[in-house]
């Protein structure tokens, strides 16, 4: 019964990513359970088995999303001691899931999958709220231990924080080309550490000290 429990775990994560891809080039309204199921290599009926609509399965890849964000928080918050190490950490993960789940911000942000249904409207502003008190207790922790200036409003660098890689995604829907959203988000990373910092007199938070921890090894 366990390892049935599992198998279908997997199967309905493996559909909601399929749907997901599909998501940023199809949009939700040419998105079908026919086109997912060609995806996953499976029949229709297939489907059915585990989202009985579309509606449903689009509201499995807004689960998959929130699930996806929490355990970066969780994961940043184990790995790394510091407000600034979490949130540089944080940042890293954002591109990466950005650059392997392309329509992500698409699923998140596009009228058509949040005006067809006041849940997933509903569910989504969840996920984003959730989200963002997450990474706001992370920037609280940092001004509470002096590492971040306690003189900043918390909300506002969130939003900073959240501003260096949410414009540069969309950028890159609009122009073919785009931009390297790695080599981007180190470059902001360093802008935003400037002005969040609290000073330091031996210079250990600067992003460009030689004992900065979180640039070791950086390309």
């Amino acid at each position: 019964m366990r390892a049935h429990k599992l198998d279908t775990a997997i199967r309905r994560e493996q559909i909601a990513l399929a749907a997901l891809e599909l998501l940023g080039s199809q949009g939700s309204q040419e998105l079908s359970i026919a086109g997912v199921a060609r995806k996953v290599g499976l029949v229709p009926s297939g489907i059915y088995r585990h989202f009985k609509s579309k509606d449903l399965l689009l509201e499995a890849t807004l689960d998959l999303i929130a699930e996806r964000l929490q355990d970066n928080l969780r994961r940043v918050r184990q790995e790394q001691a510091g407000a600034l190490a979490r949130l540089e950490s944080l940042l890293a993960r954002e591109v990466q899931m950005v650059q392997e789940h392309h329509a992500l911000p698409h699923v998140l942000l596009a009228e058509g999958i949040l005006t067809d249904s006041p849940r997933r409207r509903r569910k989504a502003g969840r996920i984003m709220s959730d989200y963002f008190q997450g990474i706001e207790r992370i920037v609280r922790q940092g001004q509470l231990a002096g590492e971040l200036r306690r003189e900043l409003d918390p909300i506002s660098v969130v939003l900073s924080f959240k501003g260096i890689l949410l414009p540069a995604v969309l950028f890159n829907r609009l122009d073919p080309k785009g931009l390297d959203l790695s080599r981007h988000a180190r470059k902001a990373w360093k802008l935003f550490h400037r002005a969040v910092a609290a000073p330091d007199p031996a210079g250990h938070n600067d992003p460009h000290h030689k004992d900065n921890p979180t640039e070791r090894n950086q390309p």
